[in-house]
C-alpha cells in the first residue's frame, strides 16, 4: 500500500533525544533482568512438564516494562481459534497476557536465533504463507495445535497502519471447516489509544520500531475486545467464518476494509 507522507520520510530515523535514549536503554536493561530471572525459571518448570506455565508470563511483563497497559472486554473462549486485527509486535505481549494464547506466526521468523527460541517456548506455530503448494501442511498444522491454549491467527498477514483493516485471508481456516460449531472460533480486535504511532508498518526496520517504542513516554494503552464466538450461518465455511470475524472486527473498531 502506499505511505502516507509522514511514514513515508521515516527512510531514516530521526535522532533520539537525550531523554528518549535514556528511557530505551532503561527499559532495554530492565527487559534483560526480567529475562535473567525468568527464563531459568521455566528451564526448570519445563523439565517438570509445566512448559506452559512461564511464557505467557514472561510476554506479558515485558509488555508491562515497555510500557504496555492491558485492558479486556469479553473473555476469551476455551480453546478458541482467536481471529482478529494485526498492529504490531506489542499486540503478542498484549493477546498472551490477555489470553495466554499461541500464535500463528510466519516462518521468516524462524531464522531469527534468540526469537526462534522465545517463539519455540510459547510453542508458536510457524507457517510459510506464500509458498504454492504448502496450505495442506499449513492446515494439518494448524488443526494439530487446536484445541488447547487459545491459538491466535491474524488473517491480515501483516501489520498495518491502524486506519484500516487490510482483507481477512480464508486460507488457514480451512483447518477448523470441519470442526466448525464443535471447537470455539472468536473474533477479537485489538484497540490502541494511539494506533497509528504505535503501528509497525511501511518500510521501518523492525529494530527500529523497537527502538521507538521503548525510547517512547508515557503508557501505551491497548484494548482487547473480545467478540462472540461466531455462530449458524458464520461457520458454513471457512469463506463465510473469515468474512463474518472481518465484519465484526471492522464494526468494534469502527474501520474501513481496504480494497484486495
Amino acid at each position: 500500500m502506499p505511505l502516507t507522507p509522514a511514514r513515508a520520510a521515516q527512510g531514516k530515523a530521526p535522532a533520539l533525544t537525550p531523554s528518549q535514549t535514556l528511557r530505551f536503554y532503561a527499559r532495554a536493561a530492565a527487559i534483560a533482568l526480567f529475562a535473567a530471572v525468568v527464563v531459568p525459571t521455566h528451564v526448570v518448570l519445563k523439565l517438570l512438564g509445566l512448559r506452559d506455565l512461564v511464557p505467557p508470563f514472561f510476554l506479558h511483563g515485558v509488555g508491562r516494562i515497555a510500557g504496555l497497559r492491558l485492558h479486556t472486554t469479553g473473555m476469551p473462549a476455551r480453546g478458541a481459534l482467536l481471529v482478529g486485527n494485526h498492529q504490531s509486535w506489542l499486540d503478542i505481549l498484549g493477546l498472551a497476557g490477555a489470553a495466554r494464547a499461541r500464535f500463528v506466526a510466519h516462518a521468516g521468523l524462524a531464522g531469527h536465533g534468540g526469537l526462534k527460541w522465545l517463539c519455540d517456548q510459547n510453542r508458536t506455530l510457524f507457517i510459510t504463507r506464500d509458498v504454492r503448494g504448502s496450505i495442506g501442511e499449513q492446515v494439518a498444522q494448524v488443526r494439530e495445535a487446536l484445541g488447547g491454549r487459545p491459538l491466535v491467527i491474524f488473517p491480515e498477514g501483516t501489520t498495518d497502519d491502524g486506519r484500516a483493516l487490510l482483507p481477512f485471508r480464508s486460507s488457514l481456516l480451512s483447518a477448523v471447516e470441519p470442526l466448525a460449531g464443535e471447537l470455539p472460533i472468536q473474533p477479537f480486535a485489538l484497540a490502541y489509544a494511539d494506533a497509528h504511532d504505535v503501528s509497525w508498518w511501511g518500510d521501518e526496520p523492525g529494530m527500529q520500531n523497537v527502538k521507538r517504542i521503548l525510547a517512547r513516554q508515557g503508557r501505551l494503552d491497548l484494548t482487547v475486545h473480545f467478540l462472540p464466538v461466531l455462530a449458524d450461518q458464520a461457520l458454513r465455511n471457512r469463506k463465510t467464518m473469515t468474512a463474518a470475524a472481518q465484519g465484526a472486527v471492522a464494526a468494534k473498531l469502527d474501520l474501513p476494509v481496504q480494497n484486495a
